[in-house]
């Protein structure tokens, strides 16, 4: 409505969802770290991932999940520090964007679930976290409706989607494909991995931490970072399909955090020079990259 139909409001509104989720991400790393550089280099790493340069100039649905994905994960860590109804209200809001997005969104929210039963288990659980499910329900129902009011046409579409695609179909799918789809899941996100520890490697001086599983912290990030992956894997061992790579975009936003409170006593910041280079090249190689493909 407001540019009308070209072509650079479209690559604008992608820039400005994975601006508006680094934004959001940096404010959650300032929680937990005392260093500000460490919360910027958190952020700059995720330029060593593609999804955040090179596939970032298409508008999706993967990028429509950024900002959802980002501010579920703030709120989430707010309202169980704070425990403010305000806090969980907004969680819930903000979740309920993200399954509206697209339904994979889900698989965090179960990372989410995983972190609440642990702290059932540990009798650290507020109920007040209860309060976010008046505003995802109250998002989420007029879309509930028009769900039942319309035979379930998303989700039947999901399924055939992957009954019919080739490459992704499960209606033919072997026993191999149940190892081979897995494996070439494993081996993309390890390729899409090698800038992004590149990066890391150029500040960090070694990689050795003591991985303490009662810090609350660690554990949070840990999970809302590894558990959707894992999922994501299982998904492809148990049913025989493919992944599609692009779908995986929101997956990472929290990975440069997670790196860097695990490592972040083997930062070296007088090596910050080199990690700021190499940053600059895959930040100019990545558009000039893609000027290229697309002439």
């Amino acid at each position: 409505k407001l540019f009308g139909n070209n072509d650079w409001a479209y690559y604008l509104l992608s820039q400005i969802f994975i601006i508006t989720s680094f934004v959001i991400v940096f404010k959650f790393s300032e929680i937990y770290f005392k260093e500000k550089t460490y919360s910027l280099i958190a952020v700059l790493l995720l330029e060593g991932i593609y999804f955040y340069n090179y596939t970032s100039t298409e508008f999706n649905v993967n990028v429509c999940q950024l900002p959802f994905w980002a501010l579920t994960v703030f709120y989430c860590w707010k309202g169980l520090q704070n425990n403010k109804v305000t806090d969980w209200l907004l969680f819930g809001f903000f979740a309920a964007l993200g399954v509206l997005s697209k339904y994979l969104f889900i698989y965090l929210l179960i990372a989410v679930d995983v972190y609440f039963i642990y702290l059932i288990i540990n009798k650290k659980f507020n109920f007040k976290c209860f309060y976010s499910l008046i505003t995802f329900f109250i998002v989420l129902l007029p879309h509930l409706i028009w769900l039942i009011d319309n035979d379930y046409k998303t989700i039947d579409y999901a399924v055939f989607r992957s009954l019919d695609d080739p490459l992704t179909g499960i209606g033919d799918s072997k026993l191999l494909d149940h190892i081979f789809y897995p494996l070439i899941f494993l081996s993309k996100q390890i390729g899409i991995f090698i800038p992004f520890l590149i990066m890391f490697f150029a500040i960090a001086f070694k990689f050795k931490a003591k991985i303490n599983i009662k810090d609350k912290k660690l554990l949070f990030l840990i999970l809302i970072n590894i558990t959707p992956l894992v999922l994501i894997f299982l998904t492809s061992l148990l049913t025989g399909t493919r992944i599609r790579t692009m779908g995986m975009t929101p997956f990472y936003l929290y990975m440069g955090m997670l790196v860097v409170y695990i490592f972040q006593n083997q930062i070296n910041l007088k090596k910050i020079k080199y990690f700021f280079s190499i940053f600059l090249f895959l930040f100019i190689l990545s558009p000039v990259a893609y000027y290229i493909q697309s002439v």
